[in-house]
């Protein structure tokens, strides 16, 4: 079978590889249709490189199962499916307690174990999820960025009428503009520094977008915001600036919920710093996508809500390439020499 292997920063082959096998009788492998590139990956191909040199990896994916194991019930070849790309160990503390996301030997799909980025990928039985007959693959190759967008919107307060910003708009961040839509915001404001990307969250529901690197968005915002501020910041770009940014834009009693990664330092100002303590805001951090019952209803409801039509995830989809394509792709990528939201592989 073909597919995308990591050797180490900047070095992603395409390859022939031998077919995967059921390693486990409650496995299953799945031909996958369509993956997505996440940000996570331009910055691991870029900045980290593989935990296990020449591992394929990729972690957004839908396909059709094509085998399964002697054990597995429920799911038979032919289900059109997604799969979460998470494996907690379902012993330590925090897995006693359906914390899955704080499971402390968490593994990842293209990080211990071979991705999606291949034609055929194997996964426990217990990941995997049917997805609607209406659905197609391209929508939901999303299902996993979304059940991230609605696991952190679960950890924080949002109600009816609250002003939210989203600050960084990728996929995540796109997602939560309409998640908190959906969750019932009064407003919701998009910052970015790329104007492609804020005219498609205007199109996904934002009020009013912010270039943030225009002299006057401070001005801008506190006009908008009557000088007040917002009730949620949702930070999803994982750029220091930006985390740092985000502590003065909330009001007084306001939440910061951090969803973006950082792949460097984050220095924080004094005044920046101080805005947490003297505002008293809630900082809170949100990681991966899992809760009980496992993979949890993040899910569930990801695909509910794409089949309903409630999230525009075609809005987002800015290139479609081949495996074939992705060694060239990813230096284009990470360098950020085009715009682009999300690059789906179809396979």
């Amino acid at each position: 079978m073909k597919a995308l292997n990591l050797y180490g920063k900047q070095d992603v082959r395409f390859e022939e590889m031998p077919m995967i096998e059921l390693e486990h009788d409650d496995d299953v492998i799945i031909r996958v249709k369509t993956a997505g590139i996440c940000g996570s990956d331009i910055s691991r191909f870029g900045k980290i490189g593989s935990y296990n040199p020449g591992l394929t990896w990729g972690h957004e994916f839908a396909g059709v199962v094509t085998q399964t194991g002697k054990r597995v019930t429920g799911i038979r070849p032919g289900d059109r499916v997604v799969a979460c790309p998470c494996f907690p160990c379902f012993s330590c503390e925090y897995c006693g307690r359906a914390l899955y996301s704080k499971c402390t030997d968490l593994r990842v799909l293209g990080g211990q174990r071979k991705g999606a980025f291949a034609e055929f990928v194997s996964v426990p039985a217990e990941n995997v999820v049917r997805i609607p007959d209406e659905l197609g693959f391209d929508e939901a190759s999303f299902v996993e960025p979304s059940a991230v967008v609605v696991h952190g919107l679960d950890q924080v307060i949002l109600k009816p009428g609250f002003s939210v910003a989203v600050v960084g708009c990728g996929t995540i961040g796109q997602l939560a503009v309409q998640w908190s839509r959906l969750y019932g915001a009064g407003k919701v404001y998009a910052c970015d520094t790329d104007l492609h990307k804020l005219n498609v969250a205007r199109c996904a529901g934002a009020d009013v977008v912010f270039d943030v690197t225009a002299a006057d968005f401070n001005q801008r915002f506190t006009t908008e915001t009557s000088g007040r501020g917002v009730d949620l910041i949702i930070e999803s770009s994982g750029n220091a600036a930006g985390i740092v940014k985000a502590m003065n834009l909330a009001c007084k009693g306001g939440t910061v919920l951090l969803l973006g990664i950082p792949y460097g330092e984050v220095v924080f100002d004094r005044t920046s710093f101080e805005k947490i303590i003297r505002n008293e805001l809630t900082v809170r951090g949100s990681w991966n996508s899992l809760s009980a019952p496992f993979p949890g209803r993040e899910w569930g409801t990801s695909l509910d809500y794409m089949a309903k039509g409630l999230l525009k995830t075609s809005l987002l989809i800015t290139h479609r390439i081949t495996l074939e394509d992705a060694p060239d792709i990813f230096p284009e990528l990470y360098a950020r020499n085009f715009p682009f939201i999300k690059v789906l592989i179809e396979i």
